[in-house]
């Protein structure tokens, strides 16, 4: 089994993405939204293998075989979270009405001088919680992440923001470890997504189950929570419509001691409640699914 998301190209253009982003900040949200109806069409109509993942995916989540309508759903569905990264990277925060829980849990930890690792996945943005941590809410953050794909996106969304920017940690340099420990030490929490491999079929996946067909997923997560002793919390900004969003936290679990004589089992039982977790909010918001390549390998 292979995820080959690293293998997809960005279909757009720097003149479209810079072009986008000025309407967006000099002509408002509702005309920049209007252009998530061509964007759409052109995905439907020239992106042949992210429409047959998307239908692929939507033949899982939904009770009823997707129709073409599913699907333009699904990508306009991305296509306006990608746009609204512009407004919560540049603090538009009154743009959009973002539901926070009652109970910050990541805040709670990190008042006590603990950090966690904050768990998230391509469903729903990111983006909310991470921006929404520089202006709104008192919660220092780091995000462990992996910084060569899409890099013509990433280049023109982070120059908004070298704030946000900055709470990058890049995933495999040298000193990435060292960075995770000391952020954790001080009390932050540290984010990263656990739904894609970069290797796969090899040590550093397990086996999980996801929508009724087998999947990887990273033992990343769980041996950093294991070996810092931090919380693990599974995070969603799930995008509702129009300018809605609603922040989702979930204990996955205070504190991890993997058995040492049943390591990979350990890891396994974890990430699979974590597959639980994401199963259970894809059936809620199905469309906020944003992994457009063949993640099952339905061949």
């Amino acid at each position: 089994m292979s995820q080959d998301w690293k293998t997809h190209q960005e279909r757009s253009t720097p003149l479209a993405l810079y072009s986008i982003r000025w309407i967006a900040l000099h002509m408002g949200r509702p005309l920049a939204r209007l252009l998530l109806y061509p964007i759409t069409l052109y995905y439907l109509a020239f992106a042949p293998a992210q429409r047959r993942a998307s239908r692929l995916y939507l033949n899982r989540a939904l009770s009823h075989p997707p129709t073409l309508f599913d699907i333009a759903r699904h990508i306009h569905c991305f296509a306006a979270t990608i746009l609204d990264r512009v407004f919560l990277l540049t603090g538009q925060f009154n743009q959009l009405k973002i539901d926070f829980p009652d109970e910050n849990m990541p805040l709670k930890f990190s008042r006590q001088g603990k950090g966690c690792i904050l768990l998230g996945s391509h469903i729903g943005s990111f983006e909310v919680l991470r921006s929404y941590a520089v202006k709104k809410c008192p919660l220092p953050i780091k995000i462990l992440m992996h910084e060569g794909h899409n890099p013509m996106m990433m280049q023109v969304l982070n120059a908004l923001n070298e704030d946000v920017s900055k709470m990058v940690i890049s995933l495999g340099a040298p000193d990435s470890l060292i960075q995770v420990k000391d952020a954790i030490d001080a009390g932050c929490a540290v984010g990263i997504l656990g739904d894609r491999v970069m290797e796969p079929g090899s040590s550093k996946t397990v086996r999980c189950t996801l929508l009724g067909g087998e999947i990887e997923l990273p033992v990343a997560p769980i041996m950093l929570a294991a070996s810092l002793k931090a919380p693990i919390i599974v995070f969603f900004g799930i995008y509702l419509g129009g300018n809605r969003y609603k922040i989702h936290f979930e204990l996955l679990s205070e504190e991890i001691n993997p058995d040492r004589n049943r390591r990979q089992e350990t890891i396994q039982h974890w990430m699979q409640k974590y597959a639980n977790i994401m199963e259970k909010q894809i059936r809620q918001s199905p469309y906020n699914w944003f992994n457009f390549f063949d993640y099952w390998q339905d061949k």
